[in-house]
Parts: C-alpha cells; sequence; structure tokens
C-alpha cells in the first residue's frame, strides 16, 4: 500500500497553505483533512455518524437564528496561538459580520489571526482521551486566546454542553445537562434543552 509522505520538520504557517500530500514522489491534492498543530500535521479522519449527527441537528438549529451566510460546517479554517504554528478545523462555525466580510475575496476558507474572530466555535468531542484533551485543554486555550465570544464542547460520553464564555481574556464555564436549557449570549433566544441534542443520535 503505498504511504502518505509527510514532512519530517515543523512547518510554519506559509508551508502548511502550501501543502500537498506526496505520494511516490509525485505531489497530489488529496481529501485528507489536516490540522496544524505546533507545526506538526494531524490528519483529522471521518468522525463518528454519531458526532457528525449531532453536528448536523446543531447546524439546523442555529440556521433558525442566524444566516446560512454566518454559519460553517466543517469547512473552515481558523489559525489560533501555540507555541508554534497552529490551525484548527471546527465542527461548526458562527460568524459575525465582521469575520465573514474579511473572507470576501479570499482564495481559501480560512481565518487568520490577523482577521476578526468569529463569534462562536462548536466542537463535538471524540471519544479517546487524546481527543478529549485537545477539545477541552487545548482549543479551549487557543480560542479564549484568539478572543472567540463562545466555544461549546459538546461530550456526547458525558451528555452534556460546556458552553465557555470569553470574560476578560479567558473562558468562563457553565455545564448544561439533562432538562436545562443552553444559556448562550451568542444565541440568547435560544431555547434547546440539552437532552435533545444528544437524543437525534438514537433516532
Amino acid at each position: 500500500m503505498t504511504q502518505t509522505q509527510h514532512p519530517t520538520k515543523l512547518l510554519t504557517f506559509e508551508e502548511f497553505l502550501a501543502y500537498d500530500d506526496v505520494y511516490d514522489g509525485l505531489r497530489l491534492r488529496t481529501d485528507t483533512r489536516y490540522e496544524l498543530v505546533d507545526g506538526k500535521l494531524v490528519a483529522m479522519p471521518t468522525e463518528s455518524q454519531e458526532n457528525c449527527d449531532i453536528a448536523k441537528f446543531l447546524l439546523f438549529e442555529l440556521a433558525k437564528y442566524f444566516p446560512i451566510t454566518l454559519l460553517a460546517y466543517k469547512d473552515i479554517e481558523v489559525e489560533v496561538s501555540g507555541r508554534r504554528a497552529t490551525c484548527r478545523l471546527p465542527d461548526l462555525v458562527v460568524h459575525t459580520e465582521e469575520s465573514k466580510a474579511a473572507l470576501i475575496g479570499s482564495h481559501r476558507n480560512l481565518i487568520t489571526r490577523d482577521m476578526p474572530p468569529p463569534a462562536l466555535v462548536v466542537e463535538v468531542v471524540s471519544p479517546g482521551t487524546e481527543n478529549r484533551s485537545r477539545d477541552y485543554r487545548y482549543k479551549r486555550t487557543e480560542y479564549a486566546a484568539r478572543g472567540i465570544t463562545e466555544y461549546w464542547i459538546v461530550d456526547p460520553v458525558l451528555k452534556q454542553i460546556t458552553i465557555c464564555k470569553w470574560v476578560e481574556g479567558q473562558y468562563e464555564d457553565a455545564v448544561f445537562k439533562g432538562t436545562a436549557t443552553v444559556a448562550s449570549d451568542v444565541v440568547p433566544d435560544w431555547k434547546l434543552i440539552v437532552e435533545q441534542v444528544f437524543a437525534v443520535a438514537n433516532q
């Protein structure tokens, strides 16, 4: 089986933007999606059906409150701060008018650090210790440093949603479970009950 050759050296952000997979010495674009984490390429595998169903359900719910042009579903990159160059691929993003406008004319759906941040980022946690640490620890720090107003950590294992709200340079967390209604400043009229979010995966 032909193996993808990944760069052994740490990449700069500019090198990440220009990166192509290499097969037998040929540079070919593939469908593999990567995050850049402290200069290292991290392949992002296809998520579970449960996670995808939950993310789509939240997308449709958010579309009741925002125009579809301000929503991004698994198709946008966000450059964040790390020890070295880092770029994330969120499950869902709600743009501000400013972050959306900054992408006009861009050839890549990428919010760089010199652009206004989006209003909201949503991550649906995948099983595994490494994934949990990534979403609860590293991305929480990175998104806070980026000045993103809210970061939602949607956890199918614990059946809870953690809303991280940006307050004076850092996040303050509130955890919602069961029959609680999510309290969000970005979506103040939100009426969705937490257990409804996770029930969709069992339908």
